[in-house]
């Protein structure tokens, strides 16, 4: 089960809404949708969580690049959803190349459940990252993305990701718009 929703941020405080990622193709797609819904270029959340398997983050200031945070890599490239996320800047590849992390070769129709296959190649590299699976089945993007909000690093990297959002909700101070969405 997915959840997504925007967090905008006031001059009175953080706004929620729900939104719909049907219509979202792109990470383009998202980040047009979080400007939408800017309130005078001020910062947007996008919270995209599979329910148990993996959450992201995406914030939204302005025309600046959008960033972006996703608790488990691995999990995210099996879900529709995780697709928009990983994009070729954030996983570390070369727009086009051949590298096994071909995202779009997989079959992807938003229903997946992001458990991690069971295959064991007993191939990896230093990092311990499987060699058929080169994304990490952990952490992957700007790790500070909410530091200057009060969630620092070693918060979101202790989150729970069956209900991350939440937990990241309450140290936001916003806990209940983000629930009254839900």
């Amino acid at each position: 089960m997915y959840f997504a929703a925007l967090l905008a941020r006031t001059e009175d405080g953080w706004e929620a809404s729900d939104t719909e990622l049907d219509d979202v193709e792109t990470l383009s797609d998202l980040t047009d949708l979080a400007r939408e819904n800017s309130v005078d270029d001020d910062t947007v959340l996008v919270f995209v969580e599979q329910e148990g398997a993996w959450f992201g983050i995406v914030r939204v200031e302005g025309e600046e690049d959008p960033r972006i945070y996703i608790s488990d890599a691995s999990a995210a490239a099996r879900s529709s959803y995780g697709e928009i996320l990983l994009t070729d800047e954030l996983v570390g590849r070369e727009p086009g190349s051949d590298d096994g992390t071909d995202l779009d070769t997989l079959d992807l129709d938003g229903t997946e459940d992001g458990e991690p296959a069971e295959v064991d190649t007993g191939a990896q590299d230093e990092d311990g990252i499987d060699a058929l699976d080169p994304l990490p089945a952990g952490p992957l993007g700007d790790r500070t993305v909410l530091t200057d909000l009060g969630v620092s690093e070693a918060d979101l990297r202790q989150m729970d990701s069956g209900d991350a959002l939440g937990e990241i909700a309450e140290l936001l101070g916003v806990a209940e718009v983000l629930e009254a969405v839900r």
